[in-house]
């Protein structure tokens, strides 16, 4: 390539033509002056016509002192004319020189003496204006001290993209000296795949001539600083000669890393407050100790972790487990989410499992000790610590367990276990601010345990009090056959005072009834043990339903603020016949044979505690095979449908000939029962069988 493709020809190479002229000459209009022996003017150039204002025909062949010099400075030019005549030392400064048109103006001057082949000698005199060479002084020295001292890097490079210039701050940036930059490729200082950006956008500077200012930004690495991550801002402007020949391209280079960093922190801080705001939703959602925790795992993995377990000690799920405070610690795990399928967790302990500790394990040590663990980079000597075996350890090297964390769940002053995170895929270690992170969502999360936990005791309590209070069937009733069941309510840990009981009576007879406590919890399952004790005291005196309703309404009267519903119905084998009163209860359901199963339209009834308000018994007849369905609002009623809507729907279920009394039982809490209910049931269903008096 030669000079006219933008490239300064290398030493020795042959041109073709001519090079192109230099701009800095154009720019200082240097003019040039011969004079002979006697001080006359032999050689005019055009550029002496523009400084001094005479044109060739004037100036030729005239005395230059005279012409050009002031007369005051006849002597000292003269003296110098003949000191360079004389000696051939050349001789320079700044000079006032006259100009046509009257006014003296400073130039630099150069005078120097020539030789021909004659023998003769000849003066010639070389000047430029001053202050357009002193402003040119100025505008070099200021660009090569902006260019040394600048904090910013710059790098010139030619159209082929190769360094021909560094400035001492660029070659800080790389790591790499100046001299070592010159004449090298772009690629070959900057060798990382990303710098592919700005080596596209200088190719595109220098074909379009439009800058780009500030649109790169670049994070890497480079050999000045192998350890840490810096990023760079890069701007890129085209360079062109006076006569817009293209020299290269112009590439400023602006370390951005402080920028760069609170950037990234302010996004990581964003990124943490809305895990944070996440976990509040998502954690605690229900009452359930193994979700609640699987919701913990949840939000910490992908976002924190790639892998997350929790796992609680097993005495503060067992109350009659005591916490040891030496040798190992027995965790009941909870629950493990993985953010791909990886060893680590086949590594883990699987939900459900309860597994001891050695006292030298980190999981042991952090519940102890209550403290967080933080493991930024794991060896070999960690591994063994994190698992709970030699094999898990080795499962924990094979996934590329490198980074490891472990956070105590502590709610109300106690520990309840740990959250343990995991990263291997992930390939920036933990950090105090992940602990940070990691240990309020475990804060958050060991509140929600607790509840669940407290309540879960509670709720056990309950419903041994109530399931205990439950009666067992009778194994012989006469004409009757009974199926039964209870479900506690799924979505809380506070079961209701729903019960039912099966009473065998004199003379055959046998007592159905199904109630309802108002309320929840303890209290709620202790008023409905003590009207169930009443009911069957009642039921032994041979009174009319409605009659013992009047005496429970009495009874739950004085149960401070409990009410309850109720349904009593007395079954006479002797005479076929059903005596049945109710008590604010929905109404049960009559199915005989080749009928559609039937509402029984029967006074309803205030609830029992009212009080005031009489009971009515509804009297009617059963044929052998007719089925009496009785059941607690639990069982139909919802949110999001109409209790006559759900009705029907019992009806149409009931409405299934060839079903044992077991079959229905569960087909009516299938269908009717979702896990998310928030009441108890209690379904009885009574179907009359052929009965034949003994003697």
């Amino acid at each position: 390539m030669s000079a006219a493709d933008g490239r300064p020809p290398e030493a020795g190479e042959p041109q073709d033509r001519p090079a192109e002229p230099s701009g800095l000459l154009d720019l200082l209009g240097v003019a040039a002056v011969l004079l002979d022996d006697e001080g006359r003017i032999v050689l005019w150039s055009p550029q002496a016509a523009d400084l001094y204002g005479y044109t060739s025909e004037e100036a030729l062949g005239q005395y230059a002192a005279p012409l050009l010099v002031q007369e005051e400075h006849w002597d000292l030019v003269i003296k110098k004319f003949a000191d360079v005549m004389d000696t051939g030392r050349s001789w320079g400064g700044v000079f006032p020189v006259r100009h046509k048109d009257g006014t003296e103006r400073l130039v630099e001057l150069r005078n120097m003496r020539l030789l021909d082949d004659r023998g003769d000698f000849y003066a010639l005199g070389l000047a430029t204006d001053s202050s357009t060479l002193r402003e040119l002084e100025r505008e070099v020295a200021l660009s090569t001290r902006l260019i040394s001292q600048s904090p910013i890097g710059l790098a010139i490079l030619d159209t082929d993209l190769r360094y021909v210039a560094v400035n001492p701050a660029l070659e800080r940036m790389h790591g790499v000296p100046a001299k070592e930059h010159l004449g090298r490729h772009y690629r070959e200082i900057m060798s990382a795949a990303k710098f592919e950006v700005p080596e596209a956008a200088m190719r595109q500077v220098l074909e379009t001539g439009v800058p780009m200012v500030d649109q790169a930004t670049i994070v890497g690495r480079t050999p000045a600083d192998l350890d840490h991550l810096h990023a760079w801002s890069i701007s890129l402007y085209r360079l062109e000669d006076p006569q817009g020949r293209v020299l290269g391209v112009a590439d400023l280079v602006v370390d951005v890393t402080d920028r760069y960093q609170a950037s990234v922190e302010a996004t990581e801080a964003r990124q943490r407050l809305a895990l944070i705001a996440d976990g509040s939703a998502r954690i605690g959602t229900t009452l359930e100790v193994g979700q609640t925790a699987q919701e913990l795992a949840e939000v910490t993995v992908p976002e924190l972790a790639d892998l997350a377990t929790v796992d609680v000690l097993d005495s503060v799920l067992d109350e009659h487990r005591r916490a040891s405070g030496y040798g190992p610690a027995v965790f009941r795990a909870l629950a493990v989410q993985a953010a791909y399928p990886t060893e680590a967790a086949e590594a883990a302990d699987p939900p459900g499992e309860t597994v001891a500790y050695d006292a030298d394990r980190l999981a042991t040590r952090c519940v102890r000790t209550g403290r967080p663990i933080l493991i930024p980079r794991v060896n070999d000597g960690d591994l063994a610590q994190i698992a709970r075996d030699g094999h898990a350890a080795t499962l924990l090297a094979r996934a590329g367990l490198h980074s490891y964390m472990l956070v105590p769940l502590t709610a109300r002053g106690q520990i309840l276990g740990f959250l343990g995170l995991s990263r291997t895929r992930n390939p920036q270690p933990f950090d105090e601010d992940d602990l940070t992170l990691a240990a309020e969502l475990a804060s958050r999360a060991a509140v929600c345990i607790d509840n669940a936990r407290s309540h879960q005791s509670v709720r056990n309590a309950a419903e041994a009090l109530q399931r205990s209070l439950l009666p067992d069937h009778p194994p012989h009733l006469p004409g009757l056959q009974i199926a039964s069941r209870y479900r506690p309510a799924q979505a809380t840990y506070e079961i209701g005072g729903d019960w039912y009981d099966v009473l065998p009576l004199d003379d055959d007879k046998t007592a159905l009834v199904v109630g309802d406590v108002m309320g929840s919890g303890i209290d709620a399952a202790a008023t409905m043990g003590r009207l169930r004790t009443a009911t069957s005291a009642f039921a032994d005196l041979d009174l009319d339903p409605a009659q013992v309703l009047q005496h429970l309404d009495k009874i739950t009267a004085g149960l401070e603020h409990y009410i309850a519903t109720c349904v009593y119905a007395a079954y006479d084998p002797h005479r076929a016949a059903c005596h049945i009163a109710t008590a604010g209860h929905l109404p049960p359901v009559l199915v005989r044979s080749g009928r559609r199963p039937e509402l029984l339209d029967l006074p309803t009834g205030t609830p029992l505690g009212v009080g005031g308000v009489p009971f009515t018994t509804t009297t009617f007849g059963l044929e052998p095979g007719d089925q009496l369905v009785l059941y607690t609002d639990g069982l139909v009623e919802t949110r999001h449908h109409a209790i006559d809507e759900r009705l029907e729907t019992l009806r149409g279920l009931l409405d299934a000939p060839g079903l044992s009394l077991e079959e229905t039982c569960d087909r009516l809490l299938r269908e009717l029962r979702r896990p998310e209910d928030p009441d108890d049931v209690a379904l009885l269903i009574a179907r009359t069988q052929p009965f034949a008096p003994g003697p």
